[in-house]
């Protein structure tokens, strides 16, 4: 009976010594530390939508979180934010990379915030109770309507008004979803009073370029950051009436996932990612010996001392 006692006396004295050090399984516990702000330990689930951009925009999250000692679930190419809206409001992911002006208008059809800090502040108060938004970049990738050289110079084109006039005679190619989009095709008819002739439904990317260059759509919604833009000679229809919000890059992050460490580790990315070197990031992507989304996120976490 002596022995039992002392048995189960040196079992608790071992637990409480355990739980001392902060080594608890208890959920709760851990929930407490991440959630406590000054750096506990969490796990983070991340995800990307399905153009590279996102993709690698959230394999530098990854790696920059990792190497604060943070767990990594990588969870890439998940489709449109129709689709991965419901990851992130029923837990599967707990962050993304995101573009603020696009997600207001996903959130808030009736937003009219065009102007960075109006659209991130407006931002704030529209997303979801479980969701939060940290510190944007400077950089900004935006939603373009572009066309060849050869069709800007045909029909004399700098900016969307002057493409109405020939709205009829184009197609027009992009996302599905943009078909619906409040700065997609029914902004393009309200803003600007464009119908184009059809649409073509396109994956973003490399097939939309080449359906533009082979001549299947005559106008296409193509990212600004694109580096196709520039190597194709592609031309960028300026917005005058600010169709298009502003879309800088922010990362969109369940509440319960940030602390401290998670916090400062993506603020200090943001805080370093401007349009340019976001176009850098794109072209060295796109590099002929097609680096690794891995190996392009290290050489510039690298450079940038994070």
């Amino acid at each position: 009976m002596k022995r039992s006692i002392a048995g189960v006396a040196m079992a608790l004295a071992a637990t409480l010594a355990v739980s001392a050090c902060g080594g608890s399984d208890d959920p709760l516990a851990e929930n407490t530390s991440s959630a406590a702000g000054s750096g506990g330990s969490t796990s983070i689930t991340i995800g990307s939508a399905n153009f590279p951009e996102s993709q690698l925009l959230a394999e530098i999250y990854a790696q920059v979180l990792e190497g604060k000692g943070v767990g990594v679930t990588r969870k890439f190419d998940l489709g449109s934010r129709e689709k991965y809206m419901d990851g992130l409001k029923d837990g599967s992911i707990d962050l993304i990379p995101e573009y603020t002006g696009t997600l207001l208008q996903f959130l808030n059809k009736q937003a009219k915030e065009t102007a960075p800090d109006e659209v991130y502040t407006a931002l704030q108060s529209t997303l979801p109770n479980n969701l939060t938004v940290l510190d944007k970049a400077e950089a900004e990738d935006k939603d373009a309507i572009v066309v060849t050289k050869e069709t800007a110079d045909k029909w004399k084109l700098k900016s969307i008004e002057d493409l109405v006039p020939h709205c009829g005679e184009v197609t027009f190619g992009g996302p599905p979803e943009i078909q619906q989009r409040p700065d997609g095709i029914p902004g393009f008819k309200a803003t600007y009073g464009c119908t184009f002739k059809s649409f073509s439904a396109l994956e973003p990317g490399a097939i939309t370029t080449k359906a533009l260059l082979d001549g299947t759509v005559q106008a296409a919604d193509i990212f600004t950051t694109d580096s196709a833009i520039e190597a194709n000679h592609l031309v960028v229809l300026d917005d005058p009436k600010s169709n298009f919000a502003a879309q800088n890059v922010v990362p969109l992050i369940n509440k319960d996932k940030v602390n401290d460490t998670v916090k400062d580790a993506l603020n200090a990315v943001s805080a370093k990612l401007d349009t340019k070197t976001l176009q850098e990031l794109n072209a060295a992507l796109n590099a002929p010996d097609k680096p690794e989304y891995s190996d392009v996120a290290k050489d510039w976490l690298s450079k940038a001392g994070l």
